[in-house]
């Protein structure tokens, strides 16, 4: 009968003696038998469990999957279509972190401050939650619940177009505030009523006044979007607190 030792194994698989050791140790791939002095030997049927290991380890399986797939307790269809459900959700988070990285390296290279509602999207899904959660104390389960379902459902050229049509709200609204216009001037209020829309777009439904003037008090109050907002120009973020203010006054 062939038997490979477990250097030959290793050399033949392209996989080291320790994660052939690890293997067995857990009992995913035990050796045919073992010779003097703790030597491994393996044969064919200990080779092509390996290259079925090594298969679905490429198809990015954790092992106690692999090994419930190898054991009969789970359905290989099964498994991959819930890989497939997986790394759909990453590569939706992938797109999103891309579309964060090309606004930052625009923000950074001198151009429009990046919306805040933006800035954490696609990063480290723990991060996501974080922001998540903080936002469910602000706006409460459903607004959140909606607003990610709504952002989630958008197509990956969508949500690269985030930023660009925030920093173009911004870019209109800086120009009156340079002017000295009052935020209650029209011409603001028509700016104010486009960044409404926005929101409310992404949000997934109509925020309530008071929600909209918490979103204001969020772009002052908090230094994170302060220093951003004000980025923009000195006293911008309070410039545009007081615009959605008068907004939610005079329309929600």
């Amino acid at each position: 009968m062939d038997v490979w030792t477990t250097a030959e194994v290793a050399r033949l698989a392209g996989v080291s003696a320790r994660t052939l050791r690890h293997y067995d140790a857990i009992g995913l791939l035990e050796p045919a038998s073992h010779g003097h002095g703790g030597l491994r030997r393996y044969g064919r049927p200990e080779l092509l469990r390996l290259q079925q290991i090594l298969l679905f380890k490429r198809l990015g399986l954790r092992l106690d999957t692999v090994a419930s797939i190898l054991e009969g307790d789970l359905e290989p269809v099964a498994a991959l279509r819930r890989h497939a459900a997986e790394l759909d959700a990453e590569r939706s988070r992938l797109d999103r972190l891309a579309a964060t990285v090309a606004a930052t390296i625009r923000q950074l290279e001198g151009g429009q401050p990046m919306a805040p509602e933006t800035w954490f999207s696609g990063l480290d899904p723990a991060t996501e939650a974080q922001h998540r959660d903080e936002a469910r104390r602000r706006w409460g389960q459903a607004v959140v619940e909606r607003a990610w379902t709504t952002l989630q459902a958008l197509s990956p050229e969508a949500r690269r177009a985030i930023p660009e049509a925030f920093n173009d709200i911004n870019t209109r609204l800086a120009a009156h505030h340079a002017a000295g216009a009052p935020t209650d001037d029209p011409a603001v209020q028509a700016v104010t009523a486009d960044h409404y829309r926005l929101i409310a777009a992404h949000w997934g439904d109509d925020p309530t006044a008071e929600a909209y003037r918490g979103l204001g008090a969020l772009y002052t109050d908090d230094p994170r979007f302060k220093a951003t907002y004000d980025q923009v120009g000195d006293g911008f973020a309070d410039y545009m607190r007081a615009a959605m203010d008068a907004y939610a006054d005079a329309n929600l």
